[in-house]
């Protein structure tokens, strides 16, 4: 597997550096960062508080698809048999300006715990990163711009990766995101890789609607649910060899431009739109987009993904207390990790813990 896998990074590098072309020609064309595409803009809520307060106490109750969310797998989908880490090709989407502040984070402490899952997705070489994780990194040579096609450029390259590497599960974290192992395996092994799932959690409370883009010039509505990414996402095997077509190779970035969204979207286009799947919303999941803060302190080791940022232009990051003071940690995830590993080393240093 180990070979297969590092066959397919190699192809892929290749097709990177055509596409890292197409992504220069494109940059500053796009949405940047803190801008929301036009696209996506007609799919904002109308009073994004109340979804976000909902989404928070949802991790709690669980429910439905859309503004209820699920904590349980349908019948339909569960699984038999058991499953490992192993069997997961965890990708982390980065870019350099982030390596030393976000991603060392994430490398001090969850990665930690999945280093041998867990590949990391960037725009430039770093010969730090490099070091810390071997061939664990993929420099990408996409373009550094928060444009659609840069971001659907390292989606691509996530995607081919995971493809090559015959595991079961594909899931994608952003570089804000703490991802809990055991909890990301114990959800996964509710469900059954040889069945269509796609887990995460939708940032809307109803579908997206977009125009896409056919011959001649014509154009036609299309609505979708989509998993946003800030919060994580997975994709059984079986889905994602259904997605080959549409994702695989160049194809994801053809894809993306036919809707003109970022990464994310993109894969609820493929998968509701080509596919025929379905977005299953999990309340595990969790992006900056959400109020944080509303998540029970009891329930924080059981949640998937976490994240921090800002949120109504204050600090948003979860409850929780030491052993590190918020100055020492600000975005909480050393003090999470040390309640969830506290025989790490750094956590039994810490004053009074």
């Amino acid at each position: 597997m180990g070979r297969r896998l590092l066959r397919g990074l190699s192809g892929a590098a290749v097709f990177l550096v055509s596409v890292a072309l197409l992504s220069v020609r494109h940059r500053g064309a796009q949405e940047t960062s803190g801008e929301t595409s036009p696209g996506l803009r007609e799919g904002m809520l109308e009073n994004p508080e109340r979804w976000t307060q909902k989404s928070s106490e949802d991790a709690v109750r669980g429910g439905g698809r859309g503004q209820n969310l699920q904590v349980q797998p349908p019948e339909k989908h569960r699984t038999q048999g058991s499953l490992t880490l192993g069997d997961v090709f965890i990708a982390v989407k980065t870019t350099k300006r982030f390596h030393q502040s976000r991603m060392g984070l994430l490398l001090d402490t969850w990665i930690t715990r999945a280093r041998e899952q867990t590949y990391v997705f960037t725009d430039e070489e770093d010969d730090a990163l490099k070091r810390r994780m071997g061939d664990h990194v993929v420099f990408t040579n996409c373009s550094t711009e928060h444009s659609h096609l840069a971001l659907s450029c390292k989606m691509a390259a996530e995607f081919n990766a995971f493809l090559a590497s015959g595991r079961s599960w594909f899931c994608h974290l952003d570089d804000d995101n703490y991802l809990n192992p055991q909890a990301l395996l114990q959800l996964l092994s509710s469900y059954s890789p040889t069945r269509d799932v796609y887990l995460g959690k939708p940032s809307l409370n109803r579908p997206i609607r977009a125009s896409e883009t056919l011959p001649n010039n014509q154009t036609k509505s299309v609505h979708f649910w989509f998993a946003t990414g800030g919060a994580g996402f997975c994709i059984s095997h079986k889905l994602s060899r259904k997605m080959v077509p549409w994702a695989s190779g160049r194809n994801f970035l053809s894809t993306s431009e036919l809707i003109r969204l970022p990464d994310d979207c993109t894969m609820g286009y493929i998968i509701e739109c080509k596919v025929g799947g379905q977005l299953l919303p999990n309340a595990l999941f969790h992006s900056h987009l959400e109020n944080l803060q509303l998540i029970p302190t009891s329930r924080l080791t059981q949640q998937v993904t976490l994240s921090y940022g800002v949120f109504e232009n204050k600090l948003n990051v979860i409850e929780l207390n030491g052993p590190f003071s918020p100055q020492e940690d600000p975005s909480r995830f050393r003090s999470l990790h040390c309640h969830l590993y506290p025989d790490t080393s750094w956590c039994l240093q810490a004053a009074g813990w």
